[in-house]
């Protein structure tokens, strides 16, 4: 796993790559192939193609889908979160139109900025989903909204600049982690 996460976000991981996975129009495939192996204990579906089949047994080696999320005695069904990650992808792809450039072009800035820690760009992701919360009509959940805006917030600045996918990912995974675990933890 990537030095700038920590071993408890595995949900966290699989949630936010599934949902890049499935995003349309994404200019930042090539870098996210390479942070599969990072994420992912089983290979990734997609789940929104017709080509799914979860009857299929795997015989490549992979382990099960199954891990352990963190916390002492629970067990998550990884592909739930591939699923989940998914369908909020769809929920995102629609989120996004109504997202003001200018602040997609602010929050990239902060991301090409080097000399900032990983606590202050997550403190400034956290500071635009607030803002993008007041601002941008939603009908769903609080919670709801927060992760999906994180996630396209995490998509449109990867499209922007694919080389920054790494950050964003880490810092959007962490972000996750840290505000809405049991939200996400629920889901499944």
């Amino acid at each position: 796993m990537d030095q700038g996460l920590r071993g408890d976000v595995q949900v966290e991981c699989i949630l936010v790559y599934s949902f890049l996975k499935n995003c349309h129009n994404c200019d930042f495939s090539k870098e996210l192939d390479s942070l599969r192996s990072q994420v992912m204990v089983s290979p990734p579906k997609n789940f929104l193609s017709d080509e799914f089949d979860d009857g299929e047994l795997q015989t490549d080696g992979n382990r099960s889908g199954r891990f352990q999320n963190g916390e002492p005695g629970s067990v998550v069904d990884e592909d739930i979160f591939q699923l989940i990650g998914a369908q909020l992808a769809q929920i995102g792809d629609q989120v996004a139109r109504e997202i003001d450039q200018r602040v997609v072009n602010d929050l990239v800035q902060q991301f090409v900025n080097e000399n900032l820690s990983k606590e202050e760009i997550m403190r400034r992701l956290s500071n635009t989903v607030e803002g993008l919360m007041r601002t941008v009509p939603l009908e769903m959940e609080r919670e709801k909204a927060m992760l999906v805006l994180a996630m396209v917030l995490a998509r449109t600045v990867a499209n922007k600049m694919p080389s920054l996918l790494h950050r964003v990912f880490n810092t959007t995974v962490n972000y996750i982690n840290q505000n809405l675990h049991n939200y996400v933890v629920n889901l499944g």
